[in-house]
C-alpha cells in the first residue's frame, strides 16, 4: 500500500486530533461524563470511522492501532478538552475549521485506502465518507442522540462529494497531492458554506414543521403538550 504524501498526512493527524477535541467536547457539554467516558468518545470520535471502515475492507491491524500517533492524538485531544473545556467556547470557529479539514482529508483517504484494497467505485466512495463520519455517528449513538450528520449543517453530503472526487481522480489516473488537495478543497468549502449560511440536506416535504430555527429535530410531543398547556 502506498504512503500519503508528507502533507497529507500531517493533515490527517490534525483531523485526528481535532475529531478526538470534537468527542471530547461533546462528552463534556452534553452527556456531562467523566474522564473515562470522556476519552472514549474522544478516541471513538477520532478513530472510529476509520476503524469500522478498515475492519471492512480487511486491513487487519487497522491502521489506528498499527501507528501510534493516531491513538495518542485522540486522547491527547480528549485531555485538552477534558481540561480546557470551560475556555475552548473562545475557540469555537478554529475548531470547527480544522473539524472541516479532518472531514475532507479522513475523506479522501479512506477512498484511496478502500480502492487500495480492490474495492469498486461505489463501496470505495461509501467507506471514503464512513471514514468521514462514522466516528461522529458511533459517538451520538452512544450518548443517545440522533447522529448529527443526519439533520444538522451539511456534513455528509461534503464528504461523498470529495470521496467520488477522489475516487474518480483514481480511476482516470490522475491522482495524486494536487488532485487529493483539490477534492479536499471542495469538501472544506462545502462544509464552511454550510456552516455559514445554516444549510441542510432537503428533507421530505412539510418536514421543516418538525425542526427548530437550527435545523435540529423538535420533540413533537412536547410541542403538543405546550399547546394543551396553552
Amino acid at each position: 500500500m502506498t504512503s500519503e504524501p508528507p502533507l497529507l498526512l500531517a493533515l490527517d493527524l490534525a483531523g485526528t486530533f481535532v475529531f478526538g477535541l470534537n468527542g471530547a467536547l461533546t462528552a463534556v457539554r452534553t452527556a456531562r461524563l467523566d474522564i473515562v467516558g470522556v476519552l472514549a468518545l474522544a478516541v471513538i470520535t477520532a478513530l472510529g470511522g476509520g476503524i469500522t471502515r478498515d475492519v471492512l475492507i480487511g486491513a487487519i491491524p487497522p491502521a489506528a492501532f498499527d501507528d501510534w500517533r493516531y491513538l495518542a492524538l485522540a486522547v491527547g485531544g480528549g485531555v485538552v478538552a477534558f481540561a480546557l473545556s470551560r475556555w475552548l467556547d473562545r475557540l469555537e470557529t478554529p475548531i470547527v475549521l480544522l473539524d472541516a479539514v479532518g472531514l475532507s482529508v479522513f475523506a479522501v483517504i479512506g477512498t484511496v485506502k478502500a480502492l487500495e484494497f480492490g474495492l469498486g467505485l461505489g463501496p470505495a466512495i461509501l467507506l471514503g465518507a464512513v471514514s468521514a463520519v462514522g466516528g461522529g455517528t458511533i459517538r451520538d449513538v452512544l450518548i443517545r442522540q440522533i447522529p448529527s450528520v443526519l439533520h444538522s449543517d451539511l456534513y455528509a453530503i461534503p464528504a461523498l462529494v470529495a470521496a467520488a472526487l477522489t475516487a474518480a481522480a483514481v480511476r482516470t489516473g490522475i491522482y495524486g497531492l494536487p488532485a487529493a488537495l483539490g477534492a479536499a478543497a471542495v469538501c472544506f468549502a462545502i462544509r464552511m458554506i454550510g456552516v455559514r449560511f445554516h444549510l441542510h440536506a432537503p428533507g421530505p416535504p412539510g418536514a421543516g414543521r418538525f425542526h427548530d430555527r437550527h435545523g435540529h429535530p423538535r420533540d413533537e410531543a412536547r410541542d403538543d403538550r405546550r399547546d394543551d398547556d396553552s
